[in-house]
């Protein structure tokens, strides 16, 4: 008979290796992709398109849809230095830092602190330059160097290369403090930034870029107050890809995938995913009504919800304005929040179902769907 030290050694012979982490160089950095795929990052809300490696191992972004992808892991304090290029003029993208898990209610971007990645010939204006500019958004907070009157930080010099030459950022955040230095140069400055500490994210906004040698400093953490800290990865993925309809089935036509948002139009049947949920579940849509749009409903693992239903109304945003709608639906027990606020006796909204079934969106009229995000709630 085996003694339990050897019978654990042998179960754990069976068990796999995870992939070991991208050692660290001389100077403390270490490579946040591996040229191949991405492992260590999340696609949040973009393609398996959006994203690919080249023969050079570079990190391509088409552009399409307009999204994000993010790291696994939150950062509070770091070095993070990068190269890009756009391939094409007038591009544009971003990088983010100390971002929430997923996007912001209504938009295709996370709250967090954004450092602008614009091509030249994008063109400049007394609200942004081409250079670096930083600045806080979907709700996070900063006080900005060299502004203007708004958050934003603008650069003291124009430093920025064009497409298709290549630039090279660093990017220091430290205590809530951040700085961009553009081709070995610091040019723009924040401080008292809200969050500070959360994911790093790479923007995709329609330019077709290249990112080489990103890599990452992590310096010792601080002290820091919970409520500085982004939202911690909660477990939802996406069901809309924002390029076509693909994991997604309907009886008739009507739909239009206008990249991020997902368009029903007036006659459109209901568009069913072709995932079946199965036990418990917490959800996430974003929807936009319009004057014409009716009693849309949603419908979760078989249950349904009234969008516009006398009990919500009071919380809905106005026509023509993005609302959220979040919960969990645990056996047959719902918990709802709507645009941030709690919902009472929210069970009372529910058309209960079975226990399995797809993410359905059923229209009434014209209207737009976005940040469709599911997650399971099992142990």
């Amino acid at each position: 008979m085996q003694t339990p030290v050897r019978l654990l050694l042998a179960l754990l012979a069976f068990i796999p290796a995870a992939a070991p982490a991208q050692q660290a160089d001389a100077d403390g950095f270490r490579p946040l992709f591996n040229g191949r795929d991405l492992t260590g990052w999340v696609v949040v809300n973009t393609a398996p398109s959006t994203w690919s490696f080249n023969e050079d191992g570079y990190l391509v972004c088409s552009g399409k849809p307009i999204g994000e992808i993010r790291t696994e892991r939150m950062y509070q304090n770091f070095i993070l230095e990068l190269e890009w290029r756009h391939l094409k003029p007038r591009g544009n993208a971003g990088i983010f830092v100390w971002a929430d898990d997923i996007t912001a209610r209504g938009q295709p971007f996370h709250r967090g602190i954004e450092v602008q990645v614009l091509e030249n010939a994008y063109g400049q204006s007394q609200g942004h330059t081409t250079h670096g500019d930083i600045f806080p958004i979907h709700g996070a907070t900063m006080t900005p160097e060299n502004g203007r009157g708004g958050g934003r930080a603008f650069p003291t010099e124009e430093r920025s290369k064009p497409s298709p030459e290549w630039n090279h950022y660093r990017i220091e955040c430290r205590d809530g403090e951040i700085s961009l230095a553009v081709n070995g140069k610091v040019v723009t400055r924040g401080r008292d930034c809200l969050p500070r500490k959360g994911y790093l994210c790479i923007e995709s906004e329609g330019g077709i870029v290249h990112y080489r040698n990103v890599r990452i400093k992590e310096l010792p953490d601080t002290p820091i107050d919970p409520a500085h800290v982004a939202i911690a990865a909660r477990g939802y993925r996406s069901l809309y890809t924002g390029v076509d309809l693909s994991g997604w089935k309907t009886a008739g036509e009507g739909w239009k995938s206008a990249d991020w948002v997902l368009a029903s139009q007036a006659g459109a049947a209901p568009l069913v995913g072709e995932t079946a949920l199965d036990g418990d579940v917490g959800f996430v849509v974003d929807f936009k009504l319009a004057k014409e749009s009716g009693q849309p409903r949603y419908g979760i693992r078989g249950a349904t919800l009234a969008l516009t239903h006398p009990r919500l109304a009071p919380l809905l945003e106005e026509t023509g304005r993005w609302n959220r709608l979040e919960g969990t639906l645990t056996g047959d027990r719902l918990t709802l929040h709507l645009n941030g606020k709690p919902v009472p006796d929210p069970d009372a909204l529910l058309t209960p179902g079975a226990t399995t079934g797809p993410v359905t969106l059923t229209p009434d009229g014209p209207m737009d769907w976005a940040n469709i995000y599911v997650r399971d709630l099992k142990p």
